[in-house]
């Protein structure tokens, strides 16, 4: 049990500016002079308190949102990419100076550790570095030409507006992985965070703000509408909106997708994860042991790759269930901004139905619990949000084992051949993050081929969780088949066009088709 004393966080807000919050704020829009009847209050999982209010975005708003978003395409678009760039690269200095209080915000108002939020505040800054090197590099193709006196070459052009849709999870990473693309790309943005986590958005928007200014730029380079679904769905069914990102579940992916498709839009989807581990004998199980912990139990089992389903060589298997049932009795359950916790609480009191369920089924179907599971209560844990850990038992083919459960519980099951653990890992729907345990090559390496892992992310080694913004972030199957963060990611902001020209007197055609006059 820990004991909680009240949190204030007044210095938090005040350095965000969000010292008015608990007033209504129109989170830096024009109220038109009308009431708003939608009001959102943010309540942290951590102990229960209100954080503040924010008006949810009324169908007036978003239309004089999109119409400072057009206007402000047509300035930011012809600005030099590199000085784009440049732009960027302020907002990167500007999230240093407020590392520490936006980590604190993200923490405190998602629930997950002070390390992680910091830690999310610092992937914004390494993406801020990753687009500002990526404006000196939106390369296009030159190609020769079958006809005589001709030069082709393929370029890129912004888009115009991106949407971006992020999850309560990731609640300013995800957006500045999208973001900070977009707009060295030439795209501005217009942002709908998720109404479990408003203030983290509006934070963001206050310190790009002060860059905007500071640049003679207009605002609606990068805006933010509130609001539950419906809000999305004006965005997703706007054909002003070429493109929308979105980062949620499979469910609310598939909606976005065919709304977009049938608007002949183009849709980026970052969806649900089932992630597995592969332990094979050959694994060292001092690496296993705190990839495969971090990765079950960090963000409380809140990350889109968690590592749900650990599948474990029969002859290891006792000896690491062991170590793990040794490693989950010194986890400490607790208020995230106390450094000396290793788990915070779910978002809400949903989340918690769903993970209760989530163990109740998989006992129905013959589970064995070996962490028992369940709600904490008591002094420091009065939001009702904290849980505990747990593992189970599982047969690969339990209809549970196949659904993602957004909370830390974590599936062991057996294997005895190699190929057989590829085949269970690959039989979800889910194809986001994936991992293998193994010191010998050649199963590393067939875990990396055609024929091994069928998840966009493979890794050997290292957890499921934690990915790096240099290489391209997405998956496969229901995860949605987008690609965010690094590598060529920022082709999708972009649309490619080809250009011909001629520099001689004559017009021959193409594949040598006459047409004389």
């Amino acid at each position: 049990m820990q004991t909680l004393e009240k949190i204030d966080m007044t210095g938090v807000l005040k350095t965000l500016g969000l010292k008015d919050i608990n007033e209504g704020s129109s989170s830096g829009r024009e109220s038109f002079g009308k009431s708003h009847e939608n009001i959102i209050a943010s309540y942290s999982p951590v102990d229960g308190a209100l954080i503040g209010k924010v008006t949810s975005t009324t169908k007036e708003e978003y239309d004089h949102i999109m119409a400072k978003a057009e206007e402000a395409f047509k300035t930011w678009r012809k600005m030099p990419a590199p000085k784009r760039g440049e732009i960027v690269r302020q907002y990167g200095e500007a999230l240093r100076k407020y590392k520490d209080a936006l980590g604190r915000l993200v923490s405190y108002e998602m629930g997950k550790s002070l390390q992680e939020g910091w830690g999310e505040v610092q992937e914004m800054i390494d993406i801020c570095d990753f687009a500002v090197g990526l404006s000196r590099q939106l390369y296009g193709l030159t190609m020769h030409s079958e006809r005589p006196d001709h030069r082709m070459y393929e370029q890129y052009h912004p888009l115009g507006i991106v949407g971006i849709i992020s999850a309560f999870n990731f609640p300013v990473a995800v957006w500045s992985w999208n973001s900070a693309l977009a707009w060295v790309c030439g795209d501005v943005c217009i942002w709908k965070a998720s109404e479990k986590a408003p203030l983290c958005a509006i934070a963001c928007q206050n310190i790009l703000k002060e860059v905007l200014e500071a640049n003679d730029l207009p605002e609606g380079i990068s805006c933010i509408i509130t609001g539950d679904y419906k809000v999305g769905e004006w965005m997703t069914n706007d054909a002003r909106v070429p493109l929308v990102s979105a980062t949620g579940s499979t469910r609310m992916g598939r909606i976005v997708g065919q709304t977009v498709a049938g608007r002949f839009g183009r849709s980026l989807l970052e969806l649900g994860g089932n992630n597995a581990i592969i332990v094979t004998a050959n694994a060292d199980m001092k690496v296993t042991l705190t990839a495969t912990v971090f990765g079950a139990v960090g963000t409380a089992g809140q990350r889109c790759t968690t590592t749900r389903r650990l599948i474990i060589h029969n002859s290891i298997y006792d000896k690491l269930k062991d170590l793990l049932v040794n490693a989950y009795k010194q986890l400490r359950i607790g208020n995230p901004l106390d450094q000396h916790n290793h788990v915070g609480p779910l978002i809400d009191k949903m989340a918690v139905d769903q993970y209760l369920h989530a163990i109740s089924e998989a006992k129905k179907a013959g589970g064995r619990v070996v962490v028992e599971g369940g709600v904490l209560s008591g002094e420091g844990y009065e939001s009702g949000c904290y849980v505990k850990p747990c593992i189970i038992e599982v047969d690969a083919q339990y209809d549970i084992v196949k659904h993602e459960t957004f909370a830390p519980i974590l599936y062991l099951m057996k294997y005895n051949e190699i190929e057989e653990a590829i085949d269970i890992q690959n039989e979800v729907p889910q194809g986001l993050s994936s991992a293998i345990m193994t010191d010998s090559i050649r199963e590393a390496e067939l875990y990396l081929s055609t024929a091994g892992s069928d998840c966009g992310i493979a890794n050997v080694n290292i957890g499921t969780s934690g990915a790096e913004i240099g290489g391209a972030f997405g998956g496969e199957k229901e995860t949605g088949g987008g690609r965010e963060s690094g590598s060529d990611a920022w082709k999708v902001y972009m649309r490619r066009q080809t250009n011909t020209i001629n520099y001689g007197s004559k017009v021959p055609l193409a594949q040598g088709i006459k047409f004389d006059l």
